[in-house]
């Protein structure tokens, strides 16, 4: 009990806290704009024909009921909120009668797909090359992966997307150039191998610069850490090199590495929007880029939010799991 009070209560309510912050100004920001998104709609509309006044008013009535716009913005505040416990996100501008969650829901399985492997790859190949670099400073390959990679970490990258684009799908036509896949959706080996073959640029330009970042940190890391007393004393012990690097050193430099996972993972759900816009991957990122584009307000409200929940659970589940990762952290 004394568990739950003092460490994961707090935490709770402090999640509840920046969730409802969040939602609350989400809410706020497209209410505060000069542009009504209905009037826009039905100017549309009534652009190529004409329409009878009593039905534009019944019409812009519907719409205003649809979008959640109607009453004072005390009362939509709280219908929004209904809505959002029904995950009931209204109707899309641009696709309308299309619900915003089945327009969401298209792209968040490519997203997780691309990006969650992206990010654990990059997270695990930056851990271990950059724990080894440090842990053996004065090896050959130690200087060579660091200045590769110190080259590489300042490139956007989306500047890397469109390097890997223009080399191998102009000048090497080894991969497509949109896309993400193709065939049936199902689990056969076919088409499972097509979204291999689509992802595997993107994903890509993704992986070179997150490792790049990731390698920096845990060498930095583990420079510190090789140079503990406790590090010192089991090598005078004669404590076997392996064991160390693994048991002791990287052991204690995983806490920032994991909330760096955490809170990277957390930020799967505003997806790669660059990236998905260079190589037409249909995930989330390029789904946020269309609405935009088509001012959109309730898919790029619906986007928001999911990524406004996810960030705020990865902090909380990371710094839950602190105490898992490192002994010096205890539950107090």
């Amino acid at each position: 009990m004394t568990l739950f009070k003092e460490f994961i209560l707090p935490r709770l309510v402090q999640w509840v806290i920046v969730i409802f912050v969040g939602v609350t100004i989400t809410f706020l920001i497209p209410r505060l704009s000069p542009i009504n998104p209905v009037d826009q709609a039905l100017g549309r509309i009534t652009t190529f024909q004409n329409v009878d006044p009593e039905a534009m008013v019944a019409l812009r009535e519907t719409l205003l009921d649809l979008y959640g716009l109607e009453g004072s913005i005390f009362e939509q505040y709280l219908n929004f909120w209904k809505r959002l416990f029904q995950a009931d996100m209204g109707p899309s501008f641009s696709a309308f009668p299309t619900p915003v969650t089945e327009i969401i829901g298209r792209g968040i399985g490519w997203t997780v797909g691309l990006l969650g492997s992206a990010i654990i790859l990059s997270w695990l190949l930056g851990i271990i090359l950059g724990s080894l670099a440090g842990y053996f400073p004065n090896r050959w390959w130690s200087h060579l992966l660091e200045k590769s990679l110190v080259t590489v970490y300042p490139v956007p990258y989306y500047i890397l997307a469109f390097v890997l684009l223009m080399l191998l799908t102009y000048y090497w036509p080894l991969f497509p150039l949109v896309g993400g896949g193709r065939g049936t959706p199902g689990f056969s080996w076919a088409y499972i191998s097509s979204l291999l073959y689509y992802s595997f640029l993107p994903g890509l330009s993704i992986i070179i610069g997150a490792t790049a970042f990731r390698f920096i940190m845990a060498k930095a890391l583990t420079s510190t850490e090789i140079s503990s007393d406790y590090v010192r004393y089991a090598e005078m012990a004669a404590v076997p090199r392996r064991k160390i690097l693994w048991f002791y050193v990287i052991r204690n430099t995983m806490l920032p590495q994991v909330t760096d996972l955490g809170l990277s993972l957390g930020a799967i759900f505003e997806g790669a929007l660059i990236t998905e816009v260079v190589f037409g991957y249909p995930g989330i990122g390029y789904t946020l880029y269309s609405a935009i584009n088509a001012g959109d307000y309730n898919v790029i409200m619906g986007i928001t939010l999911l990524s406004i929940v996810g960030i705020a659970t990865a902090s909380l589940l990371v710094d839950l799991s602190y105490p898992l990762f490192d002994p010096r952290v205890r539950y107090h």
